[in-house]
């Protein structure tokens, strides 16, 4: 190590390293206010530049990041930032990483448990799974890519749930009030529309323009999705290559978006259908209007759910469900098995019946 103190009194420090491809590198910093600083600055970047485990858990976060840059979606590394930066860091930032023990982990989830929020509510299920994910996918990095050794992540418990509460739906009846009462907003009024009569999502909703429907064949083509990201509005490719779908339209909401597009909107051919709606203001309007006709108050999401189970009362399969949402077909059983008629009763009555009319003969 090497510092150096100047004319000014502040203290430099300059040296080689080699990075963890072995090549060598050249580094000078300036400007500390003591030789200490100067001293620590260059044991803290030789750490990060080697990838030695010696670094703390907040650089290594930095390391994180930097290698899975291809590969994180902007609004996945955002999330992972924001819960990193928030209930991660705060605790385990300034620990080395060799140091971090199961015993630290399973100290941090059970503060994550207790922990109320200013209302009084706990964090939800989901949000808990989240953060335990976002710790475990760094240190997990850590263990593939620079020999963390042991992992105290594979010990600790898994907490949280990737389902914070039963599915709840609305039934044809419950839409049909709420749509009643929201028929003066136009623009709110097809956007609602579609998300219960197609069951996109909501940035798939956000995204769509003229040219996405084929009003001659009665179809929708999902092709993007949209996000807001940092006050930035985003076009991305929809969640999952199943997600890009083609949905046939019924004729009345076919005649509704059309007219919606060129009597009403006047929109171009490449323009957003809803670029004045987010997210909140959607909250919002369906809020209002379920206090007012007393459907029961759920979230956009579910929406999805409800098309879903639509679906599966009017008697359509697994499959064909999930071509039109964009789900796997295992995961529509998974995930609204327990909606599905009693398949196995009506096998079981099906032999019976096959059994008594071969013993009739």
């Amino acid at each position: 190590m090497s510092a150096k103190q100047d004319k000014s009194g502040k203290w430099s420090c300059q040296f080689w390293y080699e990075d963890i491809y072995g090549k060598r590198h050249h580094k000078c910093k300036r400007g500390f206010d003591a030789e200490e600083d100067a001293l620590a600055f260059e044991r803290q970047f030789l750490s990060r530049a080697n990838g030695s485990m010696d670094m703390t858990f907040a650089d290594f976060v930095d390391v994180y990041f930097t290698d899975m840059a291809p590969k994180l979606g902007d609004y996945t590394r955002n999330t992972r930032e924001y819960m990193l930066n928030g209930k991660v860091i705060p605790v385990f930032g300034k620990k080395r990483m060799r140091d971090i023990t199961t015993l630290d982990i399973v100290e941090w989830q059970n503060g994550i448990l207790t922990h109320t929020k200013d209302n009084g509510d706990p964090y939800s299920e989901t949000y808990i799974r989240s953060l335990n994910c976002a710790l475990a996918a760094v240190l997990n990095h850590a263990e593939r890519f620079y020999g963390l050794s042991p992992n105290p992540m594979k010990k600790a418990p898994g907490i949280g749930s990737k389902s914070s509460r039963s599915i709840i739906v609305w039934t044809k009846d419950d839409y049909l009030k709420f749509s009643e009462a929201i028929l003066d907003d136009r623009e709110a009024f097809i956007a609602f529309e579609l998300l219960y009569w197609t069951g996109i999502r909501l940035g798939e909703l956000l995204a769509l323009v003229p040219d996405d429907f084929d009003f001659a064949a009665s179809e929708l083509r999902i092709t993007k999705s949209y996000r807001r990201l940092k006050g930035i509005d985003r076009i991305t490719p929809p969640k999952t290559p199943k997600s890009v779908r083609t949905i046939a339209l019924p004729e009345f909401l076919r005649d509704e978006v059309r007219d919606f597009i060129y009597n009403y909107a006047g929109l171009a051919h490449d323009e957003r259908l809803f670029s004045t709606l987010t997210d909140a203001k959607l909250r919002a309007i369906m809020r209002k209007a379920c206090l007012q006709t007393g459907a029961p108050i759920i979230r956009i999401h579910d929406l999805r759910h409800s098309h879903v189970s639509l679906l599966i009362d009017m008697g359509f399969s697994a499959v064909a469900i999930g071509d039109r949402t964009g789900h796997e077909s295992q995961e529509i059983t998974l995930r609204y098995g327990h909606m599905f008629p009693d398949s196995q009763g009506k096998m079981a009555d099906a032999l019976q019946h096959f059994r008594d009319d071969d013993d009739a003969v």
